[in-house]
C-alpha cells in the first residue's frame, strides 16, 4: 500500500485515488485515475476532450516536471472570423461574449482535445499501471451511474449572467447532450437523482482496449471528424492527428525564504510568480490577516498582475513574454514602490460587463516520501455538445480567446489561449512543503495565491488555507465573499476601491491544498466544492 493523501472537489474522485494508492499504484496513478473518475461525476467541469496542466514532483524518481495540454485553436482558425461578432469584453479579462455565443456553445467553441492523451502520456512514463486499469473506476461510474450533487446540480441550474448562456441550454440545445442530461419530460436530475452515462462507458472501455490513439485517429477521430464536418465545427481529423502535449520545466521564484515551483504560460504561473515577487516587499503578517491593508495590497499585486497578464504572456509560440522582466525581484520591488506610494493600478477593459465562467476541476495527491501531483483540468465551461454515441462533452476553450487581430491573446490556428491555470508547488529546502491548485477561471491564480500566503505568511494548515474568507481583484473592483467583514470593506471603499460583495460564504475557486510536514500530510478541500481531503 503506498501511504498517501488525496484531495479533490468530488468525494467519488477522493476514494478512487485512494483505492489506487491502497492497491499499490503512485501517485500518478491515483491522481490520473481521480481525474478519469471526475469526468465521470463532473462532466461539465472535465472531461477527456478537454485541457489542463499537470505538476508532477516525483522524489523516488528525481523527476520535477509540468506536462502542459491547453487545447489549441484548430488549424481552420482565421485571426478575424469573429472580429464582426464582439458584444464586450468579460470584466475580468478572460473571455468575450459574441453575437450569437458562437465562442461559447456549440461546434465552433472547441480547441483541440488533449486531456486523454495527457492522462496517457503521464502513465507512461511515470505510472505503475495502464490506462486501461485507470480507466476501470470512471467506467463503472458511468455505467453504474452517480447520484448527483449539489455542485453539479448548481452549475446546471446557473442562468444567464451578463450575456452568458444560462447553463442549462449546455444541457438541452444538443440533441446528443438532451438524451444523456435529461429524464423523458425534459426536465433535468435533481439532487439525489441518479445520472448515468452508458455511451461514455463505451467510449472508454473502446479506449482502453485500442488505446489513446483510437480517439486520435482511429475510429472515434474519424466518428468526431464526420460529426464536425456535419455540424459546421473547426476540428478535423488532421486537427486530432496533429495535436501534441508539451513537456516543460516549472517556473521557480523565491518567497519568504521557501522555494515555489509552477506552471510555465500558456498557464498562469507566472502570474503566481509575479505576485509573490511583488508582496515579499511587504509584512503581511503585522497587516493582520484579511485587514484593510492587507486586501489592498494584495489586490494591487492581483490587479498589476492582470494588467501584465492582458498585454505580455500568452502562448510562447506565438508571443515574445519578457520573462526576464515579468520575473525579476527589480521589477517586482518596483511595483511594489508603486503600492506603497498609494498608486492604484487600472485594469483596461473594451465594453466591459459580465464575468468569465468559472468551471474546472482540480486534484492533489501526494504521500509520505514527498512524492506528489497537483493538476487542474477542465472543459472551460463546456461547450454543451456531445458527438451522439461517444458521450463526452466537448470543451469550450476558443471562447477566451481575443477576437480582435493584433492582440495577444487574439486567434490564430495552433495557438493555445493563456489561462490561470497554475498548480503550484511550495518547497521547504529541497522538500515539497505545500502543494495547491484549484478551478475558477480568472481566480484560480488568486486563490491559489491567497493559499500559499495563508500557509506561508500565516502558518495555516492547507484545511485553514484553502477555506479562508477570500476576495479577488481582476479589474477595478475587489470582489469579497460574504465572511470578509464589512467595516473591513468600508474601509477599503473609504480609500477610493469600488467593491463587490458576493452572497456565498465560500466561493470560487475552489481551492485544494495538502501539506508535507515532517513526513506527515494535512489536506484541504475548499467548501465551495463537494469535496474532501483524505489518506491511506
Amino acid at each position: 500500500m503506498t501511504h498517501g493523501m488525496v484531495s479533490a472537489p468530488q468525494p467519488e474522485a477522493v476514494e478512487a485515488g485512494l483505492d489506487i494508492l491502497q492497491a499499490g499504484g503512485n501517485v500518478v496513478d491515483a491522481a490520473v485515475g481521480a481525474a478519469l473518475v471526475q469526468t465521470a461525476v463532473d462532466p461539465q467541469m472535465c472531461g477527456i476532450a478537454g485541457f489542463g496542466s499537470m505538476h508532477l514532483y516525483l522524489a523516488d524518481g528525481d523527476v520535477h516536471t509540468c506536462i502542459d495540454f491547453h487545447g489549441r485553436a484548430p488549424l481552420a482558425t482565421t485571426p478575424d472570423m469573429w472580429e464582426d461578432l464582439i458584444v464586450r469584453e468579460c470584466d475580468d479579462g478572460f473571455g468575450f461574449v459574441l453575437k450569437g455565443e458562437v465562442n461559447e456553445i456549440g461546434y465552433q467553441s472547441m480547441t483541440t482535445p488533449l486531456t486523454i492523451k495527457a492522462f496517457d502520456e503521464a502513465l507512461s512514463r511515470f505510472g505503475s499501471r495502464s490506462l486501461a486499469e485507470m480507466l476501470a473506476p470512471a467506467i463503472e461510474y458511468c455505467e453504474g451511474g452517480f447520484p448527483v450533487r449539489p455542485g453539479v446540480h448548481g452549475f446546471w441550474t446557473r442562468g444567464a449572467e451578463a450575456g452568458r448562456i444560462a447553463r442549462i441550454r449546455g444541457l438541452t440545445d444538443d440533441p446528443a447532450t438532451a438524451k444523456i442530461y435529461t429524464k423523458a419530460d425534459g426536465s433535468i436530475r435533481g439532487v439525489g437523482e441518479m445520472l448515468r452515462n452508458p455511451d461514455m462507458a463505451r467510449t472508454y472501455r473502446r479506449i482502453a482496449e485500442h488505446g489513446v490513439e483510437d480517439f486520435y485517429s482511429g475510429e472515434i477521430g474519424k466518428q468526431i471528424d464526420a460529426d464536425m464536418r456535419a455540424n459546421g465545427g473547426l476540428i478535423t481529423l488532421e486537427d486530432l492527428a496533429s495535436c501534441e502535449t508539451e513537456t516543460v520545466d516549472p517556473l521557480w521564484t523565491d518567497y519568504r525564504g521557501h522555494r515555489v515551483a509552477t506552471n510555465q504560460p500558456p498557464g498562469g504561473g507566472l502570474m503566481i510568480v509575479l505576485m509573490l515577487n511583488i508582496l515579499e516587499n511587504f509584512d503581511l503578517a503585522a497587516m493582520g490577516h484579511n485587514s484593510a491593508d492587507y486586501i489592498a495590497t494584495v489586490s494591487e499585486a492581483m490587479k498589476i498582475a492582470t494588467v501584465d497578464k492582458d498585454a505580455r504572456m500568452g502562448d510562447p509560440r506565438f508571443f515574445d513574454i519578457p520573462f526576464a522582466e515579468l520575473m525579476s525581484k527589480d521589477y517586482a520591488k518596483a511595483m511594489a514602490e508603486r503600492i506603497k506610494r498609494g498608486e492604484k493600478t487600472s485594469v483596461p477593459r473594451m465594453n466591459p460587463g459580465g464575468n468569465d465562467s468559472k468551471e474546472t476541476t482540480h486534484i492533489c495527491v501526494a504521500d509520505r516520501s514527498g512524492n506528489c501531483v497537483t493538476m487542474t483540468h477542465s472543459l472551460g465551461s463546456s461547450s454543451g455538445t456531445v458527438t451522439d454515441g461517444l458521450g463526452f462533452m466537448y470543451n469550450n476553450c476558443m471562447m477566451v480567446f481575443d477576437p480582435r487581430p493584433g492582440h495577444t491573446g487574439s486567434l490564430a490556428p495552433g495557438k493555445a489561449r493563456f489561462s490561470a491555470l497554475s498548480p503550484t508547488i511550495v518547497f521547504k529546502g529541497d522538500k515539497p512543503f505545500f502543494l495547491v491548485g484549484s478551478p475558477g477561471g480568472t481566480t484560480i491564480t488568486m486563490g491559489n495565491l491567497q493559499a500559499i500566503l495563508n500557509v506561508v505568511d500565516f502558518n495555516m494548515t492547507a484545511q485553514e488555507a484553502v477555506m479562508a474568507p477570500r476576495f479577488t481583484a481582476t479589474s477595478d473592483t475587489i470582489e469579497v465573499n460574504n465572511r470578509i467583514f464589512r467595516s473591513t470593506e468600508r474601509a477599503l471603499q473609504a480609500r477610493g476601491y469600488p467593491t463587490q460583495r458576493h452572497a456565498f460564504s465560500h466561493m470560487i475557486p475552489i481551492v485544494q491544498g495538502i501539506r508535507i510536514v515532517d513526513g506527515k500530510l494535512d489536506g484541504g478541500s475548499d467548501p465551495a466544492g463537494d469535496g474532501m481531503a483524505a489518506q491511506v
